[in-house]
């Protein structure tokens, strides 16, 4: 029961920090620096797939239900220690990436950049480019957007300048596809570096690299309000009818 009790308040602490996120973030996400868009895309995407690694699979909770409310198809193939289509293991992800991106039939699809796109500029390159091809060619738009801020261990400092790298060369493939991608800076959540508490709430988790609930319910709704700039006809759900039903207490959650 105590336990009950103390999520049902945490959420409505998350409701109102989440408002008060969102008056602050809109703002900041319109400046020129924070996101690279097209024209408008249509009238409004129908169905969304979700690529990423971990980060993205904890993310990917709130959205799921935030895209449910939205009306709008939602699924996530990121997955844990990868989901990557550069660095280690992406040879054997990209066996199985395009016949997954063409049986889900988005009309949207969005790559959270990984914490494992390890390689050069020019390996980084090939393989962003790679995926806007197969997006384009299984009629979606391509969307990229950036991971949050980590404090790396021992596991991830030979590989920062790599990851430090991909956000600029993953905007210069939006920027060159004629508008078949977007690239989208969601520093406007996260802030420049890795901040394990905001508002006096855990955020991220304390492994220094995943998301607490509230940190993925700001992610959540902020995305979701990109979408509605790039898509006239899109209107995003309001937080309270799905940030508090039931997600925040999945296991994914550690550390927070």
């Amino acid at each position: 029961m105590t336990k009950t009790r103390n999520l049902a308040f945490g959420m409505a602490g998350l409701l109102l920090l989440l408002t008060a996120a969102c008056a602050g973030e809109s703002g900041a996400s319109d400046t020129p620096a924070r996101a690279e868009t097209s024209a408008s895309a249509g009238p409004g995407p129908s169905k969304v797939l979700f690529l990423g690694d971990s980060v993205a699979a904890g993310e990917a909770l709130p959205l799921a239900a935030a895209f449910k409310a939205s009306g709008v198809g939602f699924t996530s193939i990121a997955s844990d220690g990868g989901g990557n289509v550069v660095g280690p293991a992406s040879d054997r992800r990209w066996k199985e990436l395009p016949g997954q991106i063409t049986s889900a039939r988005p009309t949207v699809v969005i790559y959270q950049l990984t914490t494992y796109d390890w390689g050069s500029r020019q390996e980084q390159r090939a393989a962003y480019d790679r995926l806007l091809t197969t997006v384009a060619g299984a009629g979606a738009k391509l969307i990229f957007v950036t991971s949050p801020p980590i404090k790396p261990g021992d596991f991830y400092k030979p590989h920062m300048a790599d990851l430090n790298r991909a956000p600029g060369v993953a905007r210069q493939v939006a920027a060159g596809s004629a508008g078949k991608a977007t690239f989208l800076d969601a520093g406007a959540v996260w802030g420049d570096t890795y901040q394990r508490v905001k508002d006096g709430v855990a955020d991220r988790s304390a492994d220094g690299i995943h998301t607490c609930p509230q940190g993925a319910a700001r992610f959540a709704n902020w995305l979701l309000k990109e979408l509605a700039k790039l898509y006239p006809g899109f209107t995003p759900a309001p937080p309270q009818s799905w940030a508090n039903t039931g997600w925040s207490a999945d296991k994914r959650f550690k550390g927070c």
